[in-house]
């Protein structure tokens, strides 16, 4: 697949899960843990919202463009509440945020992010984060991998920015640096994170073959698909 940019990249936009950690074995047993709490203690109830949101109860793998792997807490909750969850999808939203931002205490990187970003860093990129999850438990995820320092620009689904696939964070992270769209490479695991590039006219769609998504879901909306992140500082070297 060729990659070119017509224009310079001065930032990356990184979307979190499956992307910057590790999904499934970051989020499995926070997803198990929502599902329960959403089936109101119902082991039976728990086990099939699991499966309706895209998770296989036994294994904890994560399907591509399921409901964890690419909706946010609030799409999510509607979701479990047409499923058979008892609770208003208001109440059951607020619930789901407080079990994420308690998962977000246990991320497992992908690679030394740390040095990934300073690398990024130190060839002059901008770095910012934008994803489905929370704004709290986005900035908890980045607290405890210590890149507060290397990472200036946060975007959740509730930062007022819309969600994805809508290109709100993007553009909302363009602003912030006082760039164009066109300036701006978007990294992301699934559907969503391409789409949304699009959407904003972003200067490059770079695809991660780490998270749910897979070769065949993301390499029509991408530029480029890579193996992880680790990737990523050889790739913009290379272009």
């Amino acid at each position: 697949m060729t990659f070119k940019l017509g224009h310079e990249i001065k930032a990356i936009l990184f979307d979190k899960d499956g992307t910057l950690v590790d999904f499934d074995r970051t989020w499995a047993d926070t997803n198990r843990k929502g599902a329960l709490i959403a089936a109101d203690g119902d082991p039976a109830l728990a086990e099939r919202l699991l499966v309706e949101c895209g998770m296989d109860p036994v294994s904890g793998k994560t399907r591509a463009d399921s409901m964890f792997a690419a909706a946010n807490a609030r799409e999510i909750a509607a979701h479990m509440v047409v499923h058979g969850s008892p609770f208003e999808p208001e109440e059951l939203m607020q619930l789901l945020d407080k079990t994420f931002v308690e998962g977000a205490e246990s991320p497992w990187p992908i690679c030394d992010l740390k040095a990934l970003m300073q690398s990024l860093a130190g060839s002059g990129m901008a770095i910012g984060i934008a994803s489905s999850d929370g704004e709290a438990s986005i900035r908890r995820t980045v607290d405890v991998l210590d890149l507060t320092s290397e990472v200036g620009f946060i975007a959740g689904y509730d930062s007022g920015h819309g969600p994805k696939p809508e290109p709100g964070m993007l553009l909302a992270f363009a602003m912030h640096l006082g760039l164009h769209p066109s300036q701006i490479a978007m990294v992301g695991d699934n559907g969503h994170d391409m789409e949304m590039a699009r959407a904003a006219a972003a200067g490059a769609a770079i695809g991660v073959l780490s998270g749910t998504g897979t070769r065949q879901t993301l390499e029509a909306l991408a530029d480029v698909l890579i193996g992880s992140v680790a990737d990523l500082p050889a790739l913009m070297a290379a272009r």
